[in-house]
């Protein structure tokens, strides 16, 4: 696997296969593809458009995703714009100072939010979405040094501790992209099976 910065950012996009001799042609071949703007009002357009993307400039079968915090008393933001809740160039530490101020005074039982990941799939003639959703709560500080984004403040249901404090195996087992690709998958199994009859 390439180290990262190797290559210009592109869209994610899954590569089936543990082989490196093809992961490093894939790479190369995603070299020219440019960085999405990721201007969608939802989710399910930003994750399209980076299928889309990968579509297009490979003709292969692509799988993006987006994904967004949605906090019930901010009326569900920061949601599509959770990367750039602070600004344009948000940083993690800055969107989560952001979220905690914004609710700031919210007593615990109404600090109620949800993870939403949409994964798009396009592929010649088609375009599927599949939706993942981990539903919990926003704690009132960060805790945590695992995970990534609003994980330090995130706490799901069913759980003391926040995605930042839980090993990644878990938080794996029940994230919302982890919810998202496995309705993804069992769509993609069934088309192959279609495919093959």
């Amino acid at each position: 696997m390439s180290e990262p910065g190797a290559f210009p950012p592109v869209p994610n996009l899954l590569l089936a296969t543990r082989n490196p001799g093809k992961i490093g042609e894939i790479t190369a071949l995603l070299e020219g593809i440019p960085e999405v703007d990721e201007d969608g009002k939802t989710l399910e357009e930003n994750a399209l458009k980076k299928a889309r993307l990968a579509f297009a400039a490979t003709q292969y079968p692509s799988l993006a995703d987006d994904t967004g915090l949605e906090v019930f008393a901010l009326q569900m933001a920061p949601g599509v714009r959770s990367a750039r809740y602070s600004g344009e160039d948000a940083t993690y530490e800055m969107n989560n100072e952001k979220l905690l101020s914004a609710l700031a005074g919210v007593p615990a039982q109404e600090r109620k939010a949800r993870f939403r990941c949409v994964v798009a799939f396009v592929d010649k003639g088609t375009e599927h979405v599949a939706e993942g959703i981990c539903n919990g709560m926003i704690a009132g500080a960060c805790r945590g040094e695992e995970g990534f984004g609003y994980d330090p403040l995130f706490i799901p249901d069913g759980y003391p501790l926040t995605f930042a404090e839980l090993s990644r195996e878990v938080k794996n087992s029940i994230s919302h992209r982890a919810r998202a690709l496995g309705v993804m998958r069992s769509y993609l199994i069934n088309r192959h099976q279609r495919s093959i009859r």
